[in-house]
């Protein structure tokens, strides 16, 4: 049969990446579309009311052929692109690989033959739908020749040098369709086989979606750049997609850490939010929604994937999410997803919201129960608009989480294979093998990392990991080399933690550990030969070398399923910490100062229910008045974003504000800029001064107010409606 690509071609065409490797941005551009700090996807031509002042706009989908595209210029990419320029903005484009505005393809207008068996279908022959008329693909070469032509090709033409490539998703119930059947055959030389009838034909069924999908990025971004160097430009590709956590649970199978090896890309989105970060997980027996803990593991899974090559990455949003919810509901879980974003400091570029439109327009219910449907609150738009603003600003940082740090867990990307069907009885509920081992140390302050390992090859890696907690009872290693890497790391010093019965049905798949020269009856007993441990070893500790590994017979979901059941894995954790030379610390939050920002995250159902006590004199980020503070408790539950006024820079700046600022001038005692913002919101801002304004000048009115001046941060409050033309401000002192 054949197989993914070997260890060793990912691992050279991974170094081979490094030597493009780009590292993220720290500082806005002085000129927006000079560089790309912050972006956004939008499908409209722009509006006033979805000027968000970013760096870049990100057009989707080619739409409509010029010549055919309406009065309104809605569907033409090039209209929309023409738009976008006009407005002073560096324009990208994105569109969907596994979905999208397609029809033509599938009606048989491009090449005269429909493709309609291309879609991915579950058993009951039902085709997986995205829209109408657009099913989720599976990316034939034909496909990628169509993809190329009507997509690629056409956006380069329009002058586009960034393209982006979303969410390149094979569903896990989806190996049934005719087109996949063909590609079986084809990539394995064999009949096909209904990925139900057994546990080796679920796994060969998604290594397979997960080739595909590779192939199909490989290609296309190889076309974009070889096209683009044909007309002289420098095409970059790059990847929005969602973690490897969120596809596991999804129930997707897709690229994921695999995409970092290969030369076409550039970097990716990680795309996380609301939608993804609420999907219900276990903590000690209780199953619920942990928004900010979801989020805080899936970008530390996005980030760690591409560490070792530096590639660049931006982390995505959105003040709302797919799903309708009320405003307040919305308002709650995007300070969640926001604070656990920024609370990973090497990552400083950003994907603001994607959806404009949809979160500036659209109608959704006031709150909870609420039939009165608004379209977003004005202290919630000003609010955002505060928080998008600070991302252009703020910096990556070296400064570290506060907490016990250098303990990680793997995964790897065959996470995905295993999650559909059940087989032999076996469950993971809720990805509970892989929650199991986070949660309970993610829940006592601990700053737990991701290990991809696919990455295990790399240096740097591991070279921060004190404790590393693994498991196969989730998923199986696709290669044994990375077990020679994880030998040699414990011999060196490491500690391990192995936590799983080996009893799951996909251990006894037709693998490497069980075919040709190994004869392993599980993956685990291949890497425990490699450092003296009997196979099929019982609990307890192992010395190998300098270091050790502890064995835990049990499967990591036992950790979180049962009240209480996360004893043992504490222990070992703390033991294995501690012979490191460090002593585990339990709190209930996390804080980190990036620069003058200041972020604090209060966990509940942790150690304990004491609030969090800011003091000092900060901008409340997350009110929209932008109050001054000197104390503040954040309680378990809640998440806090603050302005240190005392790191400020030196008098006068504008601090914080719900737009975007340009052409900063101080001319004696007077300081003027010029603000823009999407029309319909209200601006607030925190001007920093060297004492109380004489005059606050707004498009040349007068509107001073000495009731806005704060003499204990020495800040003005100034307020006025948005506009995308720019509002001109002048104060003097």
């Amino acid at each position: 049969m054949s197989a993914l690509r070997p260890f060793e071609a990912i691992v050279a065409a991974f170094l081979a990446a490094m030597a493009f490797s780009q590292s993220c941005s720290t500082t806005k551009p002085e000129n927006p579309g000079s560089d790309v700090k912050t972006t956004f996807q939008t499908s409209s031509i722009w509006k006033p009311t979805i000027d968000t002042r970013a760096d870049a706009a990100m057009v989707y989908g080619a739409g409509k052929p010029l010549d055919e595209d309406g009065p309104d210029g809605e569907s033409a990419v090039e209209n929309r692109i023409k738009s976008w320029r006009e407005r002073g903005y560096r324009v990208d484009f994105m569109t969907g690989i596994a979905w999208g505005g397609y029809e033509d393809y599938f009606t048989g207008k491009w090449d005269g033959k429909p493709h309609l068996d291309e879609g991915q279908r579950q058993a009951d022959g039902d085709t997986i739908w995205h829209g109408k008329m657009v099913p989720y693909i599976v990316p034939t070469k034909n496909y990628l020749e169509y993809f190329k032509e009507t997509q690629v090709k056409r956006v380069i033409d329009s002058g586009v040098e960034s393209l982006y490539f979303e969410e390149p998703e094979f569903w896990n119930r989806g190996g049934y369709s005719e087109a996949f059947k063909r590609e079986w055959e084809d990539y394995y030389g064999t009949p096909w086989r209904p990925q139900d009838e057994s546990p080796e034909a679920t796994y060969l069924a998604n290594k397979l979606k997960y080739h595909l999908y590779y192939r199909a990025l490989d290609e296309v971004t190889a076309f974009a750049k070889e096209y683009g160097r044909s007309k002289g430009m420098d095409i970059k590709c790059y990847v929005p997609t969602h973690s490897l956590i969120n596809y596991s649970q999804w129930e997707i199978v897709s690229p994921e850490a695999s995409l970092a090896s290969m030369p076409g890309v550039d970097g990716y989105i990680a795309q996380v939010w609301t939608g993804t970060a609420r999907v219900l997980n276990y903590f000690n027996g209780v199953k619920r929604q942990r928004t900010f803990e979801t989020a805080f593991l899936e970008y530390g899974c996005m980030a760690s994937m591409t560490a070792p090559t530096g590639r660049r990455v931006w982390f995505l949003t959105d003040p709302i999410e797919d799903g309708t919810r009320d405003w307040e509901d919305y308002r709650k879980n995007y300070h969640a997803t926001f604070t656990a974003q920024l609370l990973h400091p090497q990552i400083a570029d950003f994907e603001i919201m994607p959806w404009p439109k949809r979160i500036y327009e659209r109608l959704y219910p006031k709150s909870a129960g609420s039939s009165e449907m608004i379209r977003i609150p004005a202290d919630y738009a000003t609010m955002m608009q505060v928080m998008v603003g600070s991302l252009g600003k703020i910096p990556a940082s070296e400064e570290k989480v506060s907490g016990s740090r250098g303990i990680s867990v793997l995964m790897g990307n065959s996470l995905m294979f295993q999650s559909f069907p059940t087989h032999e009885g076996y469950e993971d509920p809720s990805l509970s093998d892989f929650f199991g081992m986070a949660m309970p140390l993610l829940k006592r302050g601990i700053p737990i990392g991701i290990t991809h390992i696919e990455n295990i090859g790399f240096k740097k890696t591991l070279e921060d990991v004190k404790v590393l907690i693994m498991t196969y009872s989730n998923m199986k290693p696709m290669d044994p080399e990375a077990h020679g890497h994880l030998a040699s790391w414990v011999k060196n010093g490491g500690r391990l933690i192995y936590a799983s019965s080996d009893n799951d049905p996909f251990q006894t798949v037709q693998e490497w550990w069980n075919t040709g020269d190994h004869n392993f009856k599980a993956p685990s007993d291949h890497l425990f030969s490699l450092m003296g441990i009997e196979a099929g070893a019982p609990d307890g500790v192992y010395a190998w070398g300098k270091g050790s590994v502890q064995i835990i017979r049990k499967d990591p979901k036992e950790f979180v399923l049962t009240p209480g059941g996360d004893g043992e894995l504490l222990d070992a954790v703390r033991s294995m910490y501690s012979l490191s030379g460090d002593i585990l610390l339990e709190k209930n939050n996390f804080r980190l100062s990036r620069g003058p920002y200041e972020l604090v995250a209060v966990l509940d159902e942790s150690v304990s229910d004491n609030p969090f006590v800011m003091e000092g004199k900060f901008i409340d980020l997350y009110d929209h008045e932008l109050p001054i503070l000197t104390r503040k408790e954040i309680f378990p539950g809640q998440q806090g974003y603050y302005y240190n006024i005392e790191k400020a820079p030196k008098a006068p700046a504008v601090l914080a504000s719900a737009d975007r600022v340009y052409e900063e001038t101080r001319k004696g005692q007077t300081f003027s800029y010029l603000s823009k913002g999407p029309a319909e919101t209200i601006s607030n801002g925190r001007i920093l001064l060297p004492s109380n304004p004489v005059s606050v000048l707004i498009d040349g009115s007068e509107t001073i107010d000495p009731a806005r001046w704060d003499e204990v941060g020495k800040t003005y409050l100034i307020s006025f409606d948005n506009n995308p033309d720019g509002v001109r401000v002048v104060i003097k002192w």
